[in-house]
């Protein structure tokens, strides 16, 4: 069980890791080219459509795995696996999720406002926050992701 639930919490990780670097070094480079009303419109289709249970799944189950995991060692009694799946789960929560709705949703719910025919003055400055912001999801998941790969060949508990 226990090795079913790391592996499922690594995947999770790995699975946001990409989406969040896959938005950071492509999409956000290709969106640096369009003008304010092709952004106001593209980003906002962006952000409508990422809302469906797929990505919940992954963007969730990728905070409340680990979770999970760490719960299951300690109950194992396997403390420094326990521990470390804590500390993903606990970063996961805090600096993903968290910083999520407080920091990337209000940039969203602002730009889904915009009138792509009159844009805000600020536009480019909202932009570039909302990337700056992803790109600290990206580079948080994708060490997040590194822990987990590593936790799972360094410290492989004995409990079945």
């Amino acid at each position: 069980m226990g090795t079913v639930l790391s592996l499922g919490s690594t995947l999770l990780l790995g699975l946001m890791a990409g989406f969040f670097a896959t938005y950071s070094f492509n999409v956000n480079y290709a969106m640096l080219e369009v003008n304010g009303e092709m952004y106001a419109i593209v980003q906002s289709l962006f952000n409508q459509n990422v809302r469906h249970a797929g990505f919940f799944f992954c963007f969730f189950g990728a905070g409340a795995a680990p979770l999970l995991t760490a719960v299951y060692w300690f109950t194992k009694r396997e403390r420094k696996s326990g521990w470390a799946w804590l500390v993903i789960a606990l970063a996961y929560i805090l600096g993903i999720i968290v910083f999520t709705r407080f920091i990337n949703l209000p940039l969203n719910y602002y730009t889904e406002s915009w009138n792509p025919m009159a844009v805000p003055e600020d536009w480019e400055a909202i932009r570039a926050s909302w990337n700056d912001a992803n790109l600290f999801r990206a580079v948080l998941s994708i060490g997040l992701f590194a822990v987990a790969l590593v936790i799972r060949e360094l410290w492989k508990p004995k409990a079945p």
